[in-house]
Formats: C-alpha cells, structure tokens, sequence
C-alpha cells in the first residue's frame, strides 16, 4: 500500500474501530500517532493512565493497548488491508508499543474481518449468567483464537476453578483492606458526583451490574462504598465457566501479545452469542497470581481470567473521542 493511500479519514476510521476495545477500569491507555507520508501507526501507551498501585509493572496496560491493537487488525482487514504490527520497535523508547504497518492486501483476512461487527456489540456483562454449559466445540474455537495470536487458553477442572475462584475472593479482602488501591479505583469511577473525571472514560454506574445476593459472585464490585443506592441484588452462578489466557513467558511483549489473544477471544465469543467479563483481580496481587496457573501446564503465566456464559449483555461504556487520542505529525 502506498504512503500516501493512507488517508486522515482511513487512520482515523482504524482507530476509531481500535479504542473499542477494553481495558483496566476503561482507562483507555493508549495513544496513536501518524507520521504523514509513511504506511504506519504508530502505538504508544499513555503513562498518565498508568495504576501504580494495582498495575505498578504495567502489565494490565499492555493488555489493554494489545486489544487495541488488535482491533486496529481487524479494522484494516474489514477495509480489505492487511496491518502489520511490529512490536516494541524502539528499545530506547518502553511506550512506543508498536508500529503497525498498513499494507493493500493481495487477498483480506476473512478470520479477521468477519470479526469487526463484534468490536461495537462486545461489552463487558456484570451480571448473572445462566447455568447452560458452553458446548465443546466454541470452547475449542476460542482456544484456536488464542493461538492464533502465540497464547493459550486453558479451561480449568472443577479443582483449578475452585483455587480460581478462591483468588478472586481473597483479592476482594486485600483490596478492602487496602485505602490506596481503593483510592486508585475510584478514580475510574463515574456516578454523576462532583469533582470525578470525564464522562468518556472509566466505568459508568451503569456498568456495575447488580450486587451480588451471597458471597459467590465473580464479579468485582467497584461500589463497594455503596454510594449508588438503587442498585438491585442478584444471584450469581455458583461455578463459573472462566478460561485462563497465559503465556509462556512473561515479558511487554508477551503482554501485548495476549491483549491481542484477549481481544481476539473475546469478539469471537461474542460472535459465538457468549456474555463476558474480564476477571483481572486476582492477578494483580502477585502472592495470589500464581493460584490461576494450573502446574501441570506449560502456560507459565496467566494474564487474563475471561468468565464466559449465557445472559445479559453489557452496555457500551464510553470511549474518548478519536481527536483525543490520535495525532498527525
């Protein structure tokens, strides 16, 4: 494709397309630029949405901006382009995440553009889902998807979701107990009280779901201080269906390689007619990251535990618009 094919309106359709995807607390921690004259985009991670708290090595931002990415692919591919990422290319420069060259394509990615309908229909779904067990062979379908972007993706026994889940609610204790990771939470939260941040990020009140009616719910609860008074109570599945995205190794590139498998999953269980959530909590405590990992698999280290099921889908939460976070230099 030649330089000068990639148009203002083109880059700022494919970003547009790209900030769909999700991220830790919707900080959206990602920045485009185009250099006119060339066939690239370059991405870069924004610092001032880092969480050093809850995500002092970065990782969690890395994922996000992986899913970015990815969503950059399948915008390009739905285009009938083909975007080729280069990661990390600027080793004196740990934000510069990637450039992603944009290429005509001697013939479209189908896997990548039959996916771009789901990029504005996949949300995140706090609520209930049903007992109806996921069939084998979508199960098998995500795991695909994974490894098509270099990650796996386990589906725990009844023993490894139990430890899982047993994270998950130990995480909930720490975090209680914990007054600056809270701090650092709240500023991502959006309920219409004075002095919080703009509308076009982080997590809207109507993104909450219900509270959970018992102590089984998977769902992290981001009004634990209560001040939305007219939520509702629910129950929630007992057992979770959850799948574990892992890698290897455990490296920025490794992290920006399973936010573009997270990403990729998660669309193609949407397409599936799946609900999902993203269930980072545990992992952000390093003393409870390791319960994800099953030790008779060779995923070294789990990045993402995905929850899937039948039932309620999310609502869109905002997104900043595209002037805010792509620059043309």
């Amino acid at each position: 494709m030649s330089a000068t094919t990639l148009t203002r309106p083109l880059v700022a359709s494919l970003v547009e397309d790209a900030v769909t995807a999700p991220s830790m607390h919707n900080a959206q921690p990602w920045k485009f630029v185009h250099r006119e004259g060339t066939d690239a985009v370059e991405l870069h991670g924004d610092p001032s949405r880092e969480m050093p708290r809850e995500d002092p090595a970065h990782r969690s931002l890395h994922l996000g901006c992986g899913a970015a990415l990815f969503g950059l692919r399948v915008a390009a591919a739905h285009h009938g382009l083909e975007a080729v990422p280069r990661l990390l290319p600027d080793r004196d420069d740990p934000w510069h995440f990637a450039n992603v060259h944009v290429r005509q394509a001697a013939d479209a990615d189908e896997d990548l553009a039959v996916l771009r309908p789901a990029l504005r229909e996949r949300h995140t779904s706090r609520f209930p889902f049903t007992g109806e067990r996921i069939p084998a062979e979508i199960l098998d379908g995500l795991r695909a998807a994974a490894l098509l972007e270099g990650c796996r993706l386990g589906v725990p026994g009844a023993w490894h979701t139990d430890a899982v889940m047993d994270a998950v609610h130990a995480s909930e204790l720490f975090e209680a107990a914990d007054a600056s990771v809270r701090a650092e939470i709240a500023r991502w939260i959006r309920t219409g009280a004075p002095g919080e941040g703009p509308a076009t990020e982080g997590i809207p009140a109507y993104a909450f779901g219900p509270r959970q009616y018992d102590v089984t719910s998977p769902i992290r609860d981001f009004d634990s201080p209560r001040r939305v008074s007219d939520r509702p109570s629910a129950r929630f599945e007992k057992i979770p269906q959850i799948v574990l995205l892992g890698t290897v190794e455990d490296t920025p590139r490794d992290w920006l390689k399973a936010g573009q498998a997270m990403q990729r999953v998660l669309l193609r269980a949407t397409l599936d007619g799946l609900s999902t959530s993203l269930m980072s909590q545990p992992l952000e405590w390093p003393e409870l990251r390791s319960a994800a990992r099953d030790p008779r698999s060779a995923t070294g280290y789990v990045h993402m535990v995905i929850r899937l099921g039948y039932g309620p889908a999310g609502r869109a939460t905002p997104r900043r618009p595209v002037p805010e976070v792509l620059t043309f230099v």
